[in-house]
């Protein structure tokens, strides 16, 4: 069971990354590259809780919860403008950088 909750918490991490470097690529804005690299960093750390949990469940899922609290985000210009669920999703943005 703590081994699925931590691939899960994995791929959310790996999706909300991509996903950033996907509108860094589009917009150029600082906001995005730092979240790309957080995210790329929480990554790392959450991937290892992934690895420990299968020994030490306490330990792993705690690397685990610090992993997703490094990816934090922070503050965001609007990219997004008037955008629905879907495209705020996928990660379309209103203008190119």
């Amino acid at each position: 069971m703590y081994l699925i909750i931590s691939a899960v918490a994995y791929i959310v991490v790996v999706f909300l990354t991509i996903r950033d470097i996907r509108i860094f690529r589009r917009t150029k804005l600082n906001s995005y590259r730092r979240g790309a690299l957080k995210g790329m960093v929480a990554m790392i750390v959450v991937l290892l809780g992934g690895i420990i949990v299968q020994s030490n469940a306490e330990a792993g899922l705690l690397l685990v919860f610090i992993g997703l609290f490094i990816n934090k985000k922070g503050h965001r210009e609007d990219v997004f403008g008037d955008a629905g669920t879907l495209d705020r999703f996928m990660g379309k943005t209103r203008y190119e950088g």
